[in-house]
């Protein structure tokens, strides 16, 4: 697998630059651990200052290798080869006075026997710490087995998931999640909706970028994830097929099967799953309704809510790569998954007088039955220009989401002594919704001399939400169709923007990237039911800057900044009605508009493993829930809002360590002040505190192919823009087992052993009096089988890389699991 990621990486940067040095040359051997010679070994000649690739070659018969026409600078050189693990030579330097380099001989260990097929089995740290990101690998740890991919995230660094599944990075919300370098246009409990249904067994990787380049859309104020699923790279055929049971309050199943072939100029790759989901939710929430201008307590609302969850997830991605020739690449891929879901819910409440005497009970019964049908594909081409490195490429994307939703919520009346006060009533409501999106991108490289890189692009997107609430009342015995409820709501974006980038040495020990993107946004919503609506068009630029200066081999520093926007998800913006019950419901604010960002970070990376970052942001217009109270009705909303400016100053500290042969780990913790100042419900807020982080993993492995992993986290009161949250922790524990000669292997994990995720907190400014506890169906145990196959030869794959549409993907939200 180090091989394979290493050629894909390769391959998908620029493999050749210009020489300046014309006799530049490097020379070398590998060996494996019996000094025996190892023939076609990927040898690749790195740049010391970043690891960015500048050249690739393959041993010959005798295992030596040489690479010409190397420019200026100062190299390391990675050998990878089938069955064994990586190796590095020392840094070296090219210069005039130094052109031509004879490396030591580098020896190769081996990694795992192979018969008959191909079987590499390398493990990879669970943590890679690179200059523009952290990349968290999911199958290196245990504790991963039999949980989802929203799970997966909450155990990364830096990455905190709320109660509602909302996702924070270093504290702060506004995080785009790609998938396979698209975005899933998806946001908030849809967005989390979708990462509950995929498995951990479907993914690869989790990149973590919290100030990606130009190059990456400007959405997403607290940065980027973007989760890599499992795919082969291999000649001839392989694959693997994967099983696990859950057990928590309900059981929990997964299945899912990857497969890979590749033949001559052709690959074709593709992957099913099957996910069942059924979780159990009990939520308590205690609200004192004040009035406005006294704040003296009028009524006390107490409540009750016992819901589940069941869903069903089936996907399907198949896709093609044609090599039309050695310099050229284009294929597609093809993705698919229905969710069909429903969501239960029995809440009781007692409202009591100001005195806390019960004057009289509601129980309300709710169900909703939706299903998301989701249809996407990615056309691709990639070539490249000439032998200096110059590429060009291309993404086309067409993403389609179909759903619908029938919820119904009745509701029944008593008194204080539990008697029937008035004829129950039934609130039926029918939500179809349709999401269409089309993108395309277009991106240029071009290597200059002394390893400078400009790069350049642009990208076109359109996205039409067509949502159409219909309820109807049941009142007495006779059906009412609800025109307050009743909405058809609309909404189409454009967005076009263009980038260039460079990036170059600034000297022996400097390195610089300095990046422009400009974007147009234009945007409209109608309420056709009503006749209103909007339109918004404006263009911003977003400038970013990375300096980094490399000390010596132990001190590596660097400084970066960028400017982000985050627009408003497409749920958001619509103004349907989602009911727990007659007093409690969410709704959408047409009125949002998208919020901006400036983020700094200064960081020291100490031999490679430890790194220490300081960071600020000053986000404007910040979107966040807010609650809001009708003290005549005793209802209780939420809804988004731009409702204030946030500062936040933090200091984060990351490492990754093998301690021993037997023993790895990582530690990451963060210290941040989250300060918001604004406007909520007519009257000024200024609320701040200072929230503390951390996320241990420890793996260990010993022989017979035996590992295990300890895990947990740990975060002290926090505050989720009016909402302060109380203090939260997990343990987790996984053991596994390789099997059938490292083809199979078997992990067995347990989640949050001691029960510590629970969600606890408490909300007061304005009229605002409410405090909630909410436990989530979190503690665990799960199982897993995965069953390796392989025949064939390993080889670079210079085809499928990730589509364009990303930052529309993450804006969609996609139902209720």
């Amino acid at each position: 697998m180090r091989k394979l990621l290493t050629l894909l990486t390769a391959l998908s940067l620029t493999l050749i630059s210009q020489a300046q040095l014309k006799n530049g040359k490097v020379n070398g051997t590998v060996i494996d651990g019996n000094a025996k010679t190892i023939e076609s070994a990927t040898i690749t000649l790195l740049r010391a200052n970043d690891s960015s690739v500048a050249k690739m070659s393959v041993a010959d018969k005798t295992g030596k290798f040489e690479f010409d026409a190397v420019l200026e600078g100062r190299y390391i050189v990675s050998i990878s080869a089938v069955g064994h693990n990586k190796g590095f030579s020392e840094t070296f330097e090219i210069n005039t006075s130094n052109p031509v380099v004879n490396l030591k001989t580098i020896e190769l260990t081996p990694s795992a026997k192979t018969l008959g097929a191909v079987n590499v089995l390398s493990r990879k740290p669970l943590i890679e710490q690179k200059i523009d990101r952290t990349i968290v690998n999911v199958e290196a740890s245990v504790t991963n087995v039999g949980n989802s991919a929203l799970e997966v995230l909450e155990k990364s660094p830096g990455i905190t998931v709320d109660k509602d599944g909302n996702i924070s990075l270093k504290g702060k919300q506004g995080v785009i999640v790609m998938i396979d370098g698209r975005q899933s246009y998806l946001g908030g409990a849809d967005l989390a909706n979708l990462l509950r249904s995929m498995s951990a067994s479907q993914l690869e990787q989790i990149e973590i970028m919290t100030n990606p380049p130009a190059k990456y859309d400007a959405a997403g104020n607290s940065g980027v994830i973007n989760i890599k699923t499992k795919k082969n790279k291999q000649y001839g055929y392989n694959g693997s097929i994967t099983s696990s049971y859950t057990q928590g309050i309900y059981p929990r199943f997964n299945e899912s099967g990857n497969f890979n072939y590749r033949n001559g100029k052709v690959n074709v790759f593709t992957s099913l799953n099957y996910n069942r989901n059924h979780r159990r939710e009990d939520l308590i929430i205690s609200r004192n309704f004040r009035d406005n201008n006294t704040k003296d307590i009028l009524s006390i609302f107490d409540q009750t809510s016992k819901m589940a969850n069941e869903s069903h997830f089936y996907s399907a991605k198949v896709g093609l790569d044609y090599f039309a020739t050695k310099k050229t690449t284009l294929g597609f891929v093809l993705n698919g998954y229905q969710n069909p879901h429903i969501w239960k819910s029995n809440t009781n409440t007692d409202i009591f007088n100001p005195n806390y005497v019960l004057t009289n009970q509601t129980k309300a019964s709710s169900r909703n039955d939706d299903k998301w049908n989701n249809f996407s594909v990615n056309g691709y081409l990639k070539t490249v220009l000439d032998s200096a490195g110059q590429e060009f490429s291309t993404d086309l994307d067409y993403i389609q989401y179909r759903s619908t939703s029938m919820q119904s919520l009745i509701s029944s009346y008593y008194d204080n002594a539990g008697n029937l006060t008035k004829i129950p009533d039934t609130l039926n409501g029918n939500l179809p919704q349709d999401i269409t999106i089309y993108s395309a991108k277009a991106d240029y490289v071009k290597p200059l001399k002394k390893g400078a890189k400009f790069e350049a692009g642009l990208k076109a997107s359109y996205v039409k939400t067509d949502n159409n609430a219909n309820y109807d009342s049941l009142r007495n015995g006779q059906l009412y169709h609800d025109y307050n409820r009743s909405n058809h709501f609309v909404y189409e974006e454009n967005v076009n923007a263009a980038y260039v980038n460079f990036s170059s040495p600034l000297g022996k020990k400097w390195n610089g990237q300095f990046g422009l993107r400009v974007e147009n946004t234009n945007a409209k919503g109608n309420q056709l039911t009503t006749g209103t609506g909007f339109k918004r068009n404006y263009t911003q630029l977003f400038p970013t800057v990375y300096l980094q200066y490399t000390a010596n081999e132990n001190n590596q520093f660097g400084i970066n900044y960028g400017r982000r926007i985050n627009r408003p998800d497409y749920e958001d913006l619509n103004p349907f009605i989602h009911f727990l019950d007659r007093y409690t419901f969410e709704q959408g604010n047409p009125d949002l508009k998208p919020q901006f960002s400036h983020n700094i970070e200064l960081s020291h990376t100490y031999k490679g493993f430890l790194t220490t970052t300081l960071n600020y942001s000053n986000t404007s217009d910040i979107i966040q829930q807010v609650i809001e109270q009708h003290e005549a009705t005793n209802e209780t909303f939420v809804k988004k809002a731009n409702i204030a400016t946030q500062n936040q100053v933090g200091i984060a500290i990351s490492a990754y360590k093998e301690i021993t042969k037997w023993w790895s780990g990582s530690v990451y913790a963060n210290l941040a002040n989250n300060h918001f100042k604004g406007i909520v419900n007519n009257e000024n807020i200024s609320i701040g505190i200072t929230m503390f982080m951390a996320q241990v993993q420890q793996q260990f492995k010993w022989g017979k192919g035996w590992a295990a992993e300890l895990s947990g986290f740990y975060r002290t009161k926090g505050l989720e823009g009016v909402i302060f949250i109380d203090p939260i922790a997990q343990v987790n524990a996984g053991i596994s087992k390789q099997v059938l000669k490292n083809k199979g292997t078997v992990k067995l994990n347990f989640r949050d052993i001691f029960k510590g995720a629970v969600y606890t907190g408490y909300s007061k400014y304005s009229n605002v009096d409410a405090r909630f506890k909410d436990v989530n169906d979190q503690q665990a145990v799960g199982i897993s089988f995965t069953w390796r196959f392989s025949k064939g030869k390993l080889k670079a794959n210079g085809g499928r890389r990730e589509g364009g549409a990303a930052d529309e993907n993450s804006r969609v939200k996609k139902g209720d699991n």
